[in-house]
């Protein structure tokens, strides 16, 4: 059947469930139906998918939407499906026969949306294709692909503008959740978009406390959050192919239902992995960056970072997969001086121009001033996109408890002169083993033990003390020698210090115990009185899931089925009152789910 609607309105309510519109999507959608260009910028889990799909439900033709991932197509697809909206991937899973139905599903009209990656959109016998097909639109999911300063350049993305020649006057809409005024420029210029409208929301997802932890015990700090979400879905974000399934061993060691992922991984294994993380409840998937951009799954309560990200951008991105639904979920990176380390050494080895690497210090520098803020973490993320928060959120690290500062001056002055005695040619392990007077077989090899410096930091601990290295080579006052084995330098800016002349304020890293979890799970209120139907609802959801093969989101939402168990609707008519409730979905499960709170109200 033909899903097109005469307004955005009439779309939005009856295919999707809801009555109104959130934040900007009205305007982008309002713009991108008059058959004008946009770029719309707006947070995970603001809904920037209906930005397109509620268009191509009302403009003619067939929406092409560009995506970087065969996950993210799938997931938008089968989404669509269940809506009763006509929608199709193209992407090299598919057999021939398969393909050549869609194609020709595309030439006679008779699809709604079609998902494709950029390297098969640009490819000869696509764009032969488009030429043949009525597009209303074209949408380019993760637009800051196509810039140099985003976090995720890709240069197959800097030829989407030439699919104008065969779109016709098709809108273009840029979408991200990510970009800030460079890249969002950048954008503009490389899709050529035309005399384009602007939309650029608010960065902030309240849902999400965020946290930065320094590392000290990764494995029991990362079983920490695993264990206090009590069997919630889960990902867990690594370096490196090997600490993955080092960490998702440790995991599965302590009774976890935890996955590698990266790209080094049997494909096969790969799919059946996020295959599993998106149908089954409670799977945590330790992974490489490689994994999630895109995907859709809403009830995913908690990201970490075992070691940090990139950048801030890519940190917003990634843990922006958390609390899609907009329920209480948790962000927690753990950091300390190899993260700083390693990244820098990963910039200076990589193949990347000088200029694409200037670019990568400058955000690495700027990921580095956010760890060590002592202001509200959420201001901070926020400031860095332009975006204000006029008060503390109360709902980060830096908030809940408070940093102390301290006079680091002294120490400092320690730290930079046992350096210098040992000739700066030893990483942070040696002079803080000279510190604090340590009787190892390189102190006495090399008679450091003989050095004024020898014993004067024995009345700071080693992790206090590896806290203010960190804090030196974040301010500027060391530098790490990746090639001579992490050696710690001084650069001209730790001349006064050690001359007494500029002072060194230094926070103060939480010293709470980290191998006490709490078992509690935060959880969206719903009452004591309903948690037993939602268990129940929850449970018909899943076994329907099952039957189709289809992960249990896409039938309903956490959120939907919170709000089925308050209000418990009686009949179809209260039942499609609920949000994300469409006329397709009262007609394929209102009967069941009707069913399920008749019993409860019977028992």
């Amino acid at each position: 059947m033909s899903t097109t609607h005469a307004s955005a309105q009439d779309a939005l309510h009856k295919v999707f469930g809801f009555d109104s519109f959130r934040g900007l999507q009205e305007q982008v959608i309002s713009s991108v139906v008059a058959g004008r260009d946009a770029l719309a910028v707006m947070p995970t889990g603001s809904g920037k998918s209906l930005c397109y799909q509620v268009p191509a439900l009302v403009r003619p033709g067939t929406a092409l939407v560009i995506s970087p991932l065969i996950a993210l197509m799938q997931n938008q697809v089968t989404a669509l499906q269940q809506l009763g909206v006509r929608a199709a991937a193209l992407n090299s899973s598919l057999e021939f026969r398969e393909s050549t139905r869609i194609e020709e599903a595309m030439r006679d009209g008779k699809l709604d949306l079609v998902y494709v990656a950029p390297e098969r959109a640009l490819g000869e016998w696509f764009r032969r294709l488009l030429t043949q097909t009525k597009i209303a639109l074209v949408a380019v999911d993760e637009a800051h692909c196509v810039s140099q300063w985003g976090h995720d350049f890709r240069p197959e993305y800097l030829q989407l503008a030439t699919l104008r020649e065969q779109t016709g006057d098709a809108p273009f809409l840029a979408l991200t959740a990510t970009a800030d005024a460079a890249t969002r420029k950048d954008i503009v210029e490389r899709l050529a978009l035309k005399d384009a409208a602007q939309f650029v929301a608010g960065f902030d997802r309240p849902n999400i406390r965020y946290t930065v932890e320094a590392k000290s015990t990764p494995r029991v700090q990362v079983l920490n959050v695993v264990r206090r979400h009590g069997g919630a879905a889960g990902i867990v974000y690594c370096a490196t192919r090997n600490k993955t399934e080092q960490v998702a061993a440790q995991l599965q060691a302590e009774n976890v239902q935890a996955l590698p992922y990266h790209a080094g991984l049997d494909q096969g294994l790969r799919a059946r992995t996020l295959d599993r993380f998106l149908k089954d409840d409670g799977i945590v998937v330790v992974a490489t960056i490689a994994f999630g951009m895109g995907i859709d799954k809403p009830d995913v309560r908690f990201v970490v970072h075992a070691d940090a990200p990139k950048s801030l951008e890519a940190y917003y991105q990634e843990t922006g997969r958390a609390g899609r639904d907009g329920l209480p979920s948790e962000a927690v990176m753990l950091y300390g001086l190899q993260d700083i380390v390693q990244a820098r050494a990963l910039i200076e080895q990589g193949d990347a121009p000088d200029n694409q690497k200037r670019i990568e210090k400058q955000k690495l520098e700027l990921l580095v001033g956010f760890c060590e803020t002592t202001r509200c973490r959420r201001q901070a993320l926020l400031a860095y996109f332009g975006d204000d928060l006029p008060e503390k959120c109360g709902n980060c690290d830096t908030c809940l408890e408070p940093v102390e500062s301290w006079d680091g001056t002294e120490a400092a002055q320690k730290l930079l002169s046992a350096v210098v005695r040992t000739g700066q040619r030893f990483g942070a392990a040696h002079v803080i083993d000279v510190l604090v007077g340590a009787d190892t077989e390189n102190i006495q090899k090399w008679g450091h033990e003989q050095l004024p410096t020898f014993g004067v930091g024995k009345d700071i601990d080693r992790q206090t003390w590896r806290g203010v290295v960190r804090q030196l080579v974040a301010g500027g006052l060391l530098r790490v020698e990746t090639e001579q084995y992490g050696a710690l330098k001084l650069t001209e800016a730790a001349r006064p210090v050690l001359k007494g002349e500029t002072s060194v304020s230094l926070r103060k890293d939480p010293t709470k115990p980290v191998r006490k979890a709490r078992s509690t799970q935060e959880r969206a209120p719903i009452g004591s009185d309903n948690e037993q139907l939602f268990d129940a609802l929850r449970a018909l959801r899943r076994d329907l899931a099952k039957v189709q093969d289809v992960p249990p989101y896409v039938i309903f939402h956490d959120a939907t089925l919170i709000e089925m168990a308050k209000v418990r609707p009686r009949d179809r008519v209260a039942f499609a009152k609920l949000p994300g409730v469409g006329a397709t979905k009262v007609a394929r499960y209102a009967e069941p789910f009707l069913a399920v709170i008749a019993e409860h109200a019977a028992t």
